[in-house]
């Protein structure tokens, strides 16, 4: 007989089975006590892996830089600009095109070069962009950066602080820059494995489903199988005798809360990326939320266009102001009067004017 005496209740474990989320401690890169410290960027290929593979990354990166600095520039200094307008890069590349290959280089790995070759007097000749992972940076035994070696695919170019633009998303003393991805990571894997899953599951709805045969003969199944597939990858029909197979589709979930995981996921990666999705595709935006998702987006590209003129001024004097994209700040009227879709409220609006009984 069934004992049901209470008192023999037990209680689950989970505190000790199911461990808490916690985050791990992250310590600074720092010098060592050498005489040289070498950091050395063995993650850029990685990320430019996301940058050229991923189309949420390409975009919201090309977003970014596009409205920070793609916008055109210009230069109270008359001869730095005559200097930039024939600088030439590896080819046929323009100031313009380098800035925005620049800034989306820092944000993908951290930091960004360029070699900026000079005469004599001090005139930019031209402005050669480096890849990071071909960049080491050497830091001297009192901490500070010292140079930078460039690989030339035989061995280790010197060149000088001087001679190199750098631009990095550094934080504290640390000796590098941090990749906007860092933090991202997880929910971009987790959106294109959805993605693919999804994809594979699309794939398979070309299939009929499952086939219940009326016989344990083996032989008999493979030649309908074969059947089955061919017909299935031709596009045609599937003749059998009556009563001799059941074909019922997969069991599957809806493919509503996959598409909602996989768009949530898309739009935490813009989001944090600091761009609206809004800014690269209008497609599921209401207007006042594109328009506020631009006026909140203000502030993240302003910062990258000022850290970019920054450099270029203090490591060399160049100084330019990149042309701002329209602002869409202050649309909201100040006045009352200013907003001619609002009916004035009248002073006797706001008085009870109910007699009582």
């Amino acid at each position: 007989m069934a004992n049901f005496d209470l008192n023999n209740s037990t209680t689950t474990n989970f505190k000790n089975t199911v461990p808490d989320f916690i985050v791990d401690a992250k310590a600074l890169d720092t010098t060592n006590e050498g005489e040289e410290t070498f950091w050395y960027f063995t993650e850029a290929t990685a990320n430019f892996g996301y940058l050229f593979a991923i189309p949420e990354v390409w975009s919201a990166a090309n977003g970014f830089a596009t409205w920070a600095v793609g916008q055109g520039w210009t230069s109270s200094d008359m001869e730095i600009k005559v200097q930039l307008d024939h600088v030439t890069g590896i080819g046929k590349q323009t100031f313009s095109q380098m800035m925005l290959s620049h800034l989306i280089t820092k944000m993908i790995v951290g930091d960004a070069f360029i070699e900026v070759k000079k005469g004599k007097s001090g005139t930019i000749l031209n402005m050669i962009p480096i890849s990071p992972e071909r960049i080491r940076l050497v830091y001297g035994k009192n901490g500070l950066l010292k140079r930078y070696d460039a690989w030339n695919n035989q061995e280790w170019k010197q060149i000088k602080l001087e001679d190199m633009f750098h631009s990095s998303r550094k934080i504290a003393d640390q000796t590098h820059g941090t990749s906007i991805l860092d933090p991202l990571r997880f929910a971009i894997d987790a959106r294109n494995e959805a993605l693919a899953d999804e994809r594979i599951i699309k794939h398979r709805d070309k299939a009929l489903g499952i086939v219940y045969y009326k016989t344990n003969n083996t032989t008999k199944i493979t030649y309908a199988n074969t059947q089955i597939e061919a017909a299935v990858k031709n596009g045609e029909m599937v003749g059998m005798p009556e009563e001799t197979a059941k074909i019922e589709a997969y069991p599957s979930k809806s493919s509503e809360d996959r598409q909602s995981w996989i768009q949530y996921l898309e739009n935490f990666i813009y989001q944090n990326f600091g761009i609206p999705r809004s800014i690269v595709t209008s497609d599921g935006t209401s207007e006042v939320g594109g328009k506020m998702g631009n006026v909140n987006f203000e502030p993240n590209y302003a910062r990258e266009r000022n850290d970019i003129e920054e450099d270029l001024w203090n490591q060399h004097q160049i100084k330019v102001a990149f042309n701002k994209p329209k602002s869409l700040g202050g649309l909201q009227e100040e006045t009352l009067q200013k907003n001619t879709g609002q009916t004035n409220i009248q002073p006797n609006d706001v008085e009870a004017s109910i007699t009582r009984e």
